[in-house]
This record gives structure tokens, sequence and C-alpha cells, in this order.
């Protein structure tokens, strides 16, 4: 079972668009502020991701936390949907375009409503609930090919970021130590 899973995500990753991956990177350098926002298992792959972003020493925010501040112009939202279809990662990345902020979607299908508002897309091409057909085969329910892809792309683009901005040392400085 845990070699076909690994061979997914494997598969899965493999098709990531390495041109996307780097405009990523870049958009989260660019920033002046980050925020993040998933709704469900999406969401918490965002929260880990946010964490490991602040390691990394950027200024970033959990949309729907109580100390998250308004977004404004030359802030980045990472809006994470597996279908690109969630009505409130949409509607909430709407609200950012009108303001003037960055919205990077990250998503299975470019053709989704989250794709058409983003200015950027990093593209998943993993099996989501809704088993389109143009989806790839899975032995796994729901969207979990897709989470545990999204949450590794995620994590290699952080070492690869961090790699050029911060140092182990560093990171743990920033580390919770209130455990």
């Amino acid at each position: 079972m845990i070699e076909t899973v690994v061979k997914e995500v494997t598969e899965v990753l493999a098709t990531v668009k390495e041109d996307q991956a780097i405009d990523f990177s870049k958009e989260l350098k660019k920033a002046h502020r980050i925020f993040v926002l998933g709704e469900g298992r999406s969401g918490l792959m965002g929260k880990a991701f946010a964490m490991r972003l602040m390691h990394a020493g950027y200024n970033v925010y959990a949309v729907g936390e109580t100390i998250t501040p308004s977004i404004q112009e030359g802030d980045l939202l990472v809006a994470i949907s597996g279908s690109g279809t969630t009505g409130s990662i949409v509607q909430t990345a709407k609200k950012a375009k009108e303001v003037n902020a960055v919205v990077l979607g990250v998503s299975t299908d470019s053709s989704s409503p989250l794709a058409e508002v983003s200015d950027h897309l990093l593209e998943i091409p993993a099996a989501t609930k809704y088993r389109r057909a143009s989806e790839p085969d899975t032995i796994q329910p729901l969207g979990n090919q897709f989470d545990q892809s999204l949450h590794l792309l995620l994590d290699a683009l952080i070492i690869y970021s961090v790699n050029q901005t911060s140092s182990h040392d560093e990171m743990i400085n920033r580390h919770a130590n209130l455990e």
C-alpha cells in the first residue's frame, strides 16, 4: 500500500511545471506579507506551509485566524483549492484582487474559477474527491493524493526558497519554544 501511494505521489510531483514552481518562489520573495488560505485538509497543508514560511523569516498569516490583519496592495494571497471551485476560496481571492494584492492559486485545474481569478497558478495535477476524467487514477480516497502532493511540493518550495535566504540556525531560532 505504501509503495503504491509513494509511486502515485511521485508521479504527480514529476508532472508539476518547473516554471510555475519557480514563479511561486519568486512571488514569495517579492511579497510584503503572505496570506495563506485553504479549507479542510488543504487548509491544514496551507497552515503547515505558513508555519514553515514563518520559520524561514517570512511575514505570514493564516487567513481566518483572529490575529490576521487586512490584506493590502503589495501582499500575496496563496489560495489553495484542489478543485479550484471552493466558493469561499474563490470569493476571498476576488476580495484580495480588489485591493490589488497578488493572488497565487494552487489547484489541480488550470481552467477553474480560482485559476481564472489568480495572477499566478501552481497546478498540481493530482486526483481530487471529484474524480474528473482528466485526473490521474489513485487507490486513495477523496483528495488524499492532492493533499499529499501539495504538502510535499510546498515543503520543497520552502527548501528551495530558504536555501537562498535563511540558515538552519536562523530557522531554529524562529521555531516555537513554548512547547
